[in-house]
């Protein structure tokens, strides 16, 4: 018998934390982990006074509503109709346990066992994880070189078993963010063939464009019938250890989903639905701020290419927390990712570990996940990546 976590492959990052047991790091040549999408960094000195304040009320430490708390909700919503400039209630809005927790809960609101969700890819390995664990079978869309996902290659694929198509901008791992066209051309796919769109929004925050990213909320009637939207407060307020996300859905889902969190954890954490509140509340600016030090990260990034280009390396996405790779070298990404642990001192993930196994892209590939890594960091990463010699790849290998 084959359990349901036996369906799927071991967690990607604790897999790559393995690589470094045994290997030694030179104090003048430390570690550059460029492995996980995951702030290092503290909340802001306010966002944990304010956080120490709330460890003193009571309801704290008690169990909440299963979908968050009321105030949050009203909060979110709030914001959201702003910067999206479409209508949001508070009843369309559900906090959960982080982003993963909101997607797990979706899926299992939406899906029974052997039915289709869509996803593109490269794609986001928990996404998949939760599919393979839920018996949904994840249906792969191939992007090609530009990452970007075409509605009408989606098409394609669906069958009587589809439920959903799941989309993630800015992307994770591929770092692009998806043109407002494309996502309204998925939106349409999806109204037409009634599926549900998954829109995951994590990185949100650290999209490039001045303008709202979409208008799927203002420019769709009834978008709640077709349209989800999954949050994360983890990288704008570095809240990633207190686990809080959202689900912006319809009123009928929600009623769904909150019978799945309520087995699950019961109330997300009160400590960090707390800190989020006080973040939408007091922390625009802060956020801003937190965005212009992720684009300049961007655009060293930007600057540094034309070196690595010249060594037959492609930048073939970039954007919020990272930039997606194909590296010019006969060998498989798979094993490039472990000997840069130790040949260069870089850990970062192979394209392999977001793409199926019979995918010949995900060997070419690398994720690098640069927000914790300053314009002096991105320069080092830079010069030990363009220092790997190996064997090329012959033109056929090119995505």
């Amino acid at each position: 018998m084959t359990t349901r976590t036996e369906n799927t492959f071991a967690p990607p990052v604790m897999e790559a934390r393995r690589w470094l047991e045994g290997v030694p790091f030179r104090d003048d040549r430390p570690l550059i982990n460029v492995s996980q999408a995951a702030p290092v960094d503290p909340p802001p000195a306010p966002l944990r006074a304010a956080m120490a304040d709330a460890l003193d009320l009571p309801e704290t430490h008690l169990y909440g509503p299963v979908l968050g708390l009321p105030a949050l909700r009203d909060a979110l919503a709030r914001h959201w109709a702003r910067h999206y400039h479409g209508p949001v209630s508070p009843d369309q809005v559900a906090i959960t346990s982080g982003c993963n927790q909101a997607f797990s809960a979706t899926i299992s609101a939406l899906c029974t066992e052997g039915d289709e969700v869509i996803l593109p890819t490269p794609w986001y390995f928990n996404h998949k994880m939760w599919l393979d664990m839920a018996g949904v079978s994840a249906i792969p869309l191939p992007t090609g070189g530009d990452l970007i996902p075409d509605a009408e290659a989606a098409r394609a694929l669906i069958t009587p078993r589809t439920r959903a198509i799941t989309l993630v901008t800015p992307n994770n791992p591929g770092g692009v963010e998806y043109p407002a066209a494309t996502l309204d051309a998925f939106m349409a796919l999806a109204r037409e063939t009634g599926l549900r769109l998954i829109v995951d929004e994590t990185y949100r925050d650290f999209d490039s464009r001045p303008t709202p990213p979409h208008g799927l909320l203002r420019d769709h009637a009834g978008w709640d019938e077709t349209l989800i939207q999954l949050y994360s407060f983890s990288k704008a307020y570095r809240l990633t250890g207190h686990r809080v996300g959202a689900v912006i859905a319809d009123r009928g889902l929600l009623a769904e989903i909150e019978k799945f969190l309520d087995t699950v954890a019961i109330c997300p954490p009160q400590l960090g639905q707390r800190a989020a509140l006080w973040g939408l509340e007091n922390l625009d600016q802060w956020v801003a701020g937190e965005r212009a030090e992720i684009l300049d990260r961007r655009a060293a990034i930007e600057a540094a290419m034309p070196d690595l280009e010249a060594r037959g390396w492609r930048l073939l996405g970039l954007g919020a927390y990272f930039a997606y790779l194909e590296h010019p070298f006969a060998e498989s990404a798979a094993d490039l990712a472990p000997d840069m642990v130790r040949e260069i001192g870089v850990l970062c993930l192979p394209g392999t570990m977001f793409c199926p196994p019979d995918d010949p892209a995900g060997a070419r590939q690398l994720r690098i996940a640069f927000a914790n890594v300053d314009r002096a960091g991105i320069a080092a990463l830079f010069a030990r990546l363009a220092s790997l010699e190996r064997p090329l790849a012959g033109p056929a290998a090119r995505v």
